[in-house]
């Protein structure tokens, strides 16, 4: 098995998205985000095994510190997943395999990271790949609309209907003004925390420029009785799954509930177009009150040599300890 690059027009990309197995984050329009808030140079490749094309692999090239890196995705991508998309019956653990051979012999890279939610610990044994375990929660949406109410917890219940009762709305959004007032509020919330957000606005604008058109976002705003934006949340979807991508809202209006409205309301749109299951993202305690199960997807990473393995480390490390930096400083210059 192997591993070919494409070079894809606009007709072979619309091809290959048309799978019912692809997800939104292996889309051209997703990558082409990534690529353009990244830096980064898209790898998409066909899968060979023998002949035959039996998958594809999505992914992005980038360099770091003059380092070349294949991510599929990259932490600090805000990209949950990537990977491949295989038919069925196809080995993942050689598929994997492939990878490493496409990214350190054909491509150069000194370092290779992929999660992957079809590949788990039992295909990759004896790749020597190293991994951090990683938890998302998920909604099954394929059940009735009173079903997933109830998994919910009963608090979780209570702020639904208190959304409704006290004349909150939600609206759908497709101007560019959203990333503004998205990105202020989102601010709001991290200095409650006494942090700021990992990424700038031009963040969320290139989000909305490069995948708003391919009818796989949703943009929900939340407004108060007196119609003042006071929540908003970004919801991208394809095929059988929904994401949640962001949510924010002023701390002003919370008691209002309008986030757990925002997530009812995303919920039931991507359900009613056929969308079977809500990712909520990583498992923070907020997100157990919609009624979510624990699913665990390995990121799996390998380097060349040790010591690039090593600076990754420490380049995370010094990321972290950046934000909670300019998190204290921006407390002390607006307290």
């Amino acid at each position: 098995m192997r591993l070919e690059r494409l070079g894809p027009d606009a007709k072979e990309w619309a091809q290959i998205d048309d799978r019912s197995d692809r997800n939104v984050f292996q889309t051209r329009g997703w990558v082409s985000f990534v690529a353009a808030t990244q830096g980064a140079e898209p790898v998409l490749a066909a899968v060979k095994d023998g002949g035959a094309t039996v998958g594809y692999f999505t992914g992005l090239l980038v360099r770091r510190f003059g380092i070349p890196i294949l991510g599929s995705p990259l932490p600090g991508w805000t990209t949950q997943y990537m990977g491949f998309v295989l038919d069925d019956g196809v080995s993942r653990g050689r598929a994997a395999e492939a990878l490493l051979s496409f990214a350190f012999d054909e491509l150069g890279c000194m370092h290779v990271e992929l999660r992957d939610p079809t590949i788990g610990l039992d295909d990759v044994g004896g790749l020597g790949l190293e991994f951090t375990p990683k938890t998302s929660l998920e909604v099954d949406l394929s059940q009735r609309e009173e079903d997933i109410l109830a998994a919910m917890t009963s608090a979780c219940r209570r702020c639904i209907r208190k959304a409704e009762k006290e004349g909150v709305t939600v609206e759908k959004a497709s101007d560019v003004a959203f990333a503004d007032d998205y990105y202020a509020q989102l601010e709001d919330v991290f200095a409650k925390q006494s942090l700021v957000p990992m990424y700038g606005v031009d963040r969320v604008r290139a989000l909305i420029e490069h995948v708003h058109p391919t009818g796989s976002l949703l943009l929900l705003r939340a407004r108060s009785p007196e119609g003042e934006c006071i929540a908003t949340g970004i919801f991208p979807a394809l095929n059988r799954t929904m994401y949640f991508w962001g949510g924010a809202s002023w701390r002003a209006h919370q008691i209002l509930r309008p986030n757990e409205a925002l997530m009812w309301h995303a919920m039931r749109y991507w359900k009613a177009r056929g969308v079977e299951t809500c990712d909520l993202g990583g498992g923070a305690d907020y997100k157990r009150k919609y009624g979510p199960r624990e699913i665990e997807t390995p990121f799996f990473r390998k380097s060349r040599f040790r010591a690039v393995s090593r600076m990754r480390a420490l380049a995370r490390q010094a990321f972290r300890q950046r934000q909670r930096a300019m998190g204290r400083l921006r407390q002390r210059t607006t307290g």
